[in-house]
C-alpha cells in the first residue's frame, strides 16, 4: 500500500508550501481538509490563506518564521473557513522548513483534529485574543526601553527588568564572545560569586550557551531531567540553582551569533510555540541593543582617546604667570572635532627660576569630524616645528597657512560607493598665536580669522583688544600676518578662545560678548580655574537656558579657552600698585578706518566713567588726533590711554605718538575751514594736555580727571581759552 493511501485511511493529508514561488501543493486528502475538492491540486497562497481564519493565520506567521529561524518544526492549529466565513473544522499541521537560500519550502502534515467537549481541557488549547494583546504590549515596551538603553550597564538593566506576560524567568545571563572563550556579559538573579564557573569557557564545552554560539540554534530545556540527558558535564554548574526550565537564545546581528542569552525559570515551562516567539523575538531586540550599545561606547572610547592625545597639557609652571585652559566638545556626535590649543616653549627659554618665552596658540579647523580632528593634529604639529625653529609669530603663521593649503587641497577622490566624489573640498582654520615675555609681559599677537582678544583689567574691566590680522589659514598659499604687540600688566588677564564660547546657544559675536562680559567682570578672587569653570557654566550650565541668543537654529560648536594673568608681585613693606586700565592701538596709514575701532576701545576704557560728557569730549579728541597724523604725516599713529585711580577719582592719560618731528601749532582756521581746530579742543575739553618731543618723533597728549578726582576742574568753570 502507497505511504498516501496510509495517510489518507487515518484521515492525514501532505501540503508543500514554496514561499519563494507563492504556491501550495496539496494532495486529494490535504485539498478534503480545506474545503477543497478532494483531488490534487496546486493552488496559489493567496487562495490557500483565503480558507484559514484571519487571526489564526497571523500565529502561523509567526511559528513559520520562529521554525525556521530555529530549524525546528512548525506546529499550528488552523480554523478552517467555508465561503459564508463559517468555521468547517479545526486542523492541526506539522511542518518542517527546507532553507534555499534567504527562501524556505514547508513540507508537511495536515489533519483534523476534535475540538474539546464543554467541561473537558483540550491538550492543546488555544491561545486567548487577551493574551495575545498582552505579548504584544509587552513586545512594545520592551522594543522602546532597549532602544532608549545608550549603555551595555543600561541594556542589562532593561533586560533585568523584563516581566514576560505569563511566563517571567528569575535568572537572566547574557553570554559574549572574546576570540574562541565565551564570556559572561552580565547576568541578573544571582548572588555575587555565581557567575565564577561561566566567566571564562572554551567554546567548543559542553554547554548550552556554548553550543548556541556555535550552531547559531536556539535550545530549549523544560526540564532538570532534559538538561541533564543533554548536557551531563555542565548539569552539576546549574542543577545547584534549583531551577526547573532554561531557554538559551542566539544572539544574533547581521547574520553574525554575538553570544548567547539565558532565562531561566523556577517553575516548569514547556516552551510552546508563542513562548518561544516572545524569547526569540526579545533576543533579537536584546542583540541589536547590544550591538549599538557597543558601537556607542567604541565611539565614545575613540573620541575620548583621541581628544587625550590631541588635547596638550599645559606644560610647567611659568614663574610669574598663571594659566588655566578647557576643552568643552559638543553633545553629540564624536566628541572631538577641529578646535584645540597649545603652549610650545620658545628657543632660548630657561627651565627653573626666571622662566623664558613660550608661545600659546588656540585655532579652529572647519568642521566637526574625523577629518577635522585629523586636520588639526597635523596643524598643531606643524605650528609648534615652527615655533620651536624660532620664526616669529607673522613667520609662524604664513608658513601653517602654507601647510594647511598643500594637504587640503581637493583631489577629487571617486567616492567608493560610486555615489560620485568624496568631500575632500579644501579647508580652513582659523588661529591666534602669542608669544609670551613673562619678565617683560610683552605679548606679540598674530591673527588669522580669529576672534580678538580680551583683556581683563586690574580693577575688574574686560575688554576686546583689537589686533592686525590675516586671511585664516589655508585660504591662500602665501598670506601675510602682522603683528600687534601687547603688554600685560601685572594682575590683568587675558583671554582667548574658540567661536563656541561666545556663539553657544545661538548667539553671534556681539550678543554673544554682552553675555560673557558680566562673568568677567563680576569674577572675584584669584583662582583663574574658577574663572574659566564659570565662563563654561555660563553657555554650558542650567543658567544658560535663559540666555540663548536671537540665532535659534545655530548648531553648537566645541569649545576652547585659555587664560593668562601676569601675577602681581609685592615686596615686604610694599603697597600694592593702584588699578590702572590701559589700552594701546596702532592706526595705520593704509588704515584709517581703525580710527572707529579707537574710539570704541576708549569708550569700553571707559564705559563706567561717572560723566558721560566726559567720555564723548575723549572720543572726540583722539579722533582729531589720529586724523591729523594720519593727515599730516607719512606714519603710523600708536594710541596709548590708561586710566589710574579708585573709581570716582580716576585719571585718564591719552598719548598719541607719531614718527614726524613738526609739532603742531595754533592756527585761526576760518569759518570755512575743515582744519586748524584740533589744539583749540584739547584746550577747552582737557583738564591738561601738550606736546612732548621724542628721539624719534613726538606725542601729543591729554589728561581727563574723573569729578572726584584731584585737581578736576568745577563743571561750572568756563572753558580756558
Amino acid at each position: 500500500m502507497r505511504t498516501e493511501d496510509v495517510l489518507a485511511a487515518i484521515a492525514t493529508g501532505l501540503w508543500r508550501w514554496d514561499n519563494a514561488a507563492g504556491t501550495v501543493t496539496l494532495d486529494a486528502e490535504a485539498a478534503r481538509l480545506l474545503g477543497l475538492p478532494a483531488q490534487q491540486a496546486t493552488l496559489s497562497e493567496a487562495a490557500v490563506r483565503s480558507r484559514f481564519h484571519p487571526v489564526d493565520w497571523n500565529e502561523v506567521d509567526g511559528i513559520v518564521n520562529l521554525a525556521v529561524a530555529e530549524g525546528t518544526l512548525a506546529e499550528v492549529r488552523l480554523r478552517i473557513m467555508d465561503e459564508n466565513g463559517r468555521v468547517l473544522r479545526t486542523v492541526r499541521s506539522r511542518s518542517k522548513p527546507i532553507m534555499n537560500g534567504e527562501n524556505y519550502v514547508l513540507v508537511g502534515t495536515i489533519q483534523e483534529v476534535a475540538e474539546p467537549q464543554p467541561g473537558t481541557t483540550a491538550a492543546h488549547p488555544s491561545i486567548t485574543g487577551d493574551w495575545r494583546r498582552s505579548r504584544e504590549a509587552f513586545l512594545l515596551d520592551a522594543g522602546r526601553a532597549l532602544a532608549e538603553a545608550r549603555s551595555t550597564s543600561e541594556v542589562l538593566r532593561v533586560a533585568a527588568s523584563l516581566s514576560m506576560p505569563g511566563f517571567s524567568p528569575d535568572g537572566l545571563a547574557v553570554f559574549g564572545v572574546a576570540g574562541e572563550r565565551l564570556t559572561i556579559i552580565g547576568h541578573h538573579g544571582h548572588n555575587p560569586g555565581d557567575d565564577g564557573p561561566f566567566t571564562d569557557m572554551a567554546l567548543d564545552m559542553d554547554y548550552p550557551a556554548a553550543d548556541v554560539v556555535r550552531t547559531g540554534r536556539a535550545i530549549y530545556l523544560p526540564t532538570p531531567q532534559e538538561y541533564r540527558r543533554r548536557f551531563p558535564a555542565t548539569w552539576p554548574l546549574a542543577q545547584r540553582f534549583d531551577r526547573q526550565s532554561w531557554a538559551f537564545v542566539p544572539l544574533i546581528v547581521a547574520g553574525r551569533t554575538i553570544g548567547a542569552w539565558m532565562a531561566a525559570f523556577k517553575h516548569p515551562v514547556a516552551f510552546t510555540p508563542d513562548e518561544r516567539s516572545v524569547l526569540t523575538t526579545v533576543a533579537r531586540m536584546l542583540a541589536q541593543a547590544l550591538a549599538r550599545a557597543g558601537e556607542a561606547e567604541s565611539e565614545r572610547e575613540l573620541s575620548l582617546g583621541l581628544q587625550r592625545s590631541m588635547m596638550p597639557t599645559l606644560g610647567p609652571e611659568i614663574p610669574g604667570m598663571t594659566i588655566a585652559a578647557r576643552y568643552v566638545p559638543t553633545g553629540g556626535g564624536l566628541q572631538v572635532g577641529g578646535d584645540w590649543y597649545d603652549m610650545i616653549p620658545l628657543p632660548g627659554s630657561r627651565t627653573g627660576a626666571g622662566g623664558g618665552r613660550f608661545a600659546l596658540v588656540i585655532g579652529d579647523v572647519q568642521g566637526h569630524d574625523v577629518r577635522a580632528a585629523g586636520l588639526m593634529g597635523q596643524l598643531r604639529i606643524a605650528l609648534r616645528a615652527y615655533a620651536s625653529e624660532g620664526h616669529s609669530p607673522d613667520a609662524v603663521l604664513s608658513r601653517a597657512s602654507r601647510f594647511l593649503y598643500g594637504i587640503t587641497e581637493s583631489h577629487g577622490v571617486p567616492d567608493p560607493d560610486g555615489d560620485g566624489y568624496e568631500d575632500y573640498a579644501p579647508r580652513f582654520a582659523t588661529c591666534l598665536y602669542i608669544e609670551v615675555d613673562p619678565a617683560t609681559g610683552t605679548l606679540d599677537v598674530a591673527r588669522a580669522g580669529h576672534p580678538d582678544p580680551v583683556i581683563r583689567t586690574a580693577d575688574g574691566t574686560a575688554l576686546i583688544r583689537p589686533t592686525a590680522g590675516g586671511l585664516p589659514l589655508g585660504i591662500e598659499a602665501d598670506s601675510d600676518y602682522p603683528t600687534t604687540r601687547l603688554v600685560l600688566d601685572p594682575a590683568e588677564t587675558i583671554m582667548i578662545c574658540t567661536d563656541g564660547l561666545i556663539e553657544t546657544g545661538g548667539h553671534d559675536m556681539a550678543s554673544g560678548w554682552t553675555r560673557l562680559r558680566p562673568v568677567l567682570e563680576t569674577h572675584t578672587g584669584d583662582s583663574l580655574e574658577q574663572l574659566a569653570d564659570e565662563l563654561v557654566q555660563a553657555v554650558h550650565g542650567p543658567s544658560s537656558h535663559h540666555t540663548t541668543g536671537p540665532l535659534v537654529d545655530r548648531r553648537e560648536d566645541d569649545i576652547a579657552l585659555l587664560l593668562l594673568r601676569r601675577n602681581v608681585t609685592v615686596g615686604a613693606g610694599t603697597a600694592a600698585p593702584a588699578p590702572v586700565r590701559r589700552t594701546a592701538l596702532t592706526i595705520a596709514q593704509a588704515e584709517p578706518e581703525r580710527i572707529a575701532g579707537a574710539r570704541r576701545q576708549l569708550r569700553e576704557l571707559l564705559h563706567d566713567w561717572a560723566d558721560e560728557e566726559q567720555v564723548d569730549s575723549a572720543v572726540l579728541m583722539i579722533s582729531e588726533m589720529i586724523t591729523n597724523v594720519l593727515v599730516h604725516t607719512d606714519g603710523d599713529a600708536l594710541l596709548v590711554a590708561e586710566a589710574r585711580g579708585p573709581l570716582g577719582t580716576r585719571r585718564l592719560r591719552v598719548e598719541v605718538a607719531d614718527a614726524s618731528d613738526e609739532l603742531p601749532h595754533r592756527r585761526r582756521p576760518s569759518e570755512m575751514a575743515s582744519s586748524g581746530r584740533g589744539l583749540i579742543l584739547m584746550e577747552m575739553l582737557a583738564d591738561a594736555w601738550g606736546v612732548d618731543p621724542r628721539g624719534d618723533g613726538k606725542s601729543i597728549w591729554f589728561e581727563l580727571y574723573e569729578p572726584g578726582a584731584a585737581g578736576s576742574s568745577d563743571p561750572a568753570d568756563p572753558p580756558s581759552e
